[in-house]
């Protein structure tokens, strides 16, 4: 089972999760390219183009809801199908903003591989392309997205804070690495608020 017009693209800046689901498609006969964000997802579309980009939302430099904005906005890469991957993104609201910008499907992550296969062979049939939207309501819903989750995980670290301060000692080890994994996304969200925000001031 491989597609006809190309390879499939992997983007996802976790090392680990890029390459399981590399190899997952792998052995289901698919040729498969990989990328760790979106800057270098469309440095590799340069160079070769996809069949269908399998994107993470939450990653540095550019994340998968910029990504497929732009993939949308240029007539070279309109028509490829995105599908997104996402478990920080994981409301209604988070789904119906990621397919309003041009996705053709929306997974939760950890992704069932059977979904993710069915999701692709959908996508490589021709599954049809939604209206990009323009920069200003991409933007607006980007924003609102991002402050939303922003919000959200300064409340999980309050919480988690708080449930920190109480536990033993012997038990605070792997609450602690859960605690930086939500930090780090934090910390992530707001570095994309703050560079969408300075793009939005210049339109």
């Amino acid at each position: 089972m491989t597609t006809q017009t190309g390879p499939l693209l992997i983007v996802e800046d976790v090392p680990a999760v890029r390459e399981l689901i590399r190899l997952q498609l792998k052995l289901r006969g698919y040729l498969v390219l990989t990328a760790a964000d979106g800057v270098e997802a469309l440095e590799v579309m340069a160079q070769q183009k996809p069949a269908v980009v399998i994107t993470d939302v939450l990653m540095p430099r550019m994340d998968g809801f910029l990504l497929t904005h732009r993939l949308r906005s240029n007539p070279k890469t309109a028509g490829i199908p995105v599908i997104l991957l996402s478990a920080t993104y994981v409301s209604a609201e988070d789904e119906r903003f990621g397919l309003s910008a041009g996705a053709t499907r929306f997974l939760p992550k950890p992704v069932e591989v059977d979904d993710l296969v069915a999701a692709v062979a959908d996508a490589v049939t021709g599954q049809s392309i939604r209206p990009v939207l323009s920069d200003n309501d991409f933007y607006m819903g980007y924003r609102e997205r991002l402050e939303t989750k922003l919000q959200h995980k300064g409340h999980q670290l309050t919480r988690g804070r708080q449930q920190l301060a109480g536990l033993p000692e012997h038990e605070r080890g792997t609450y602690s690495r859960l605690l930086e994994e939500t930090q780090e996304e934090y910390d992530e969200i707001q570095r994309e608020l703050a560079a969408l925000v300075k793009v939005m001031r210049a339109l």
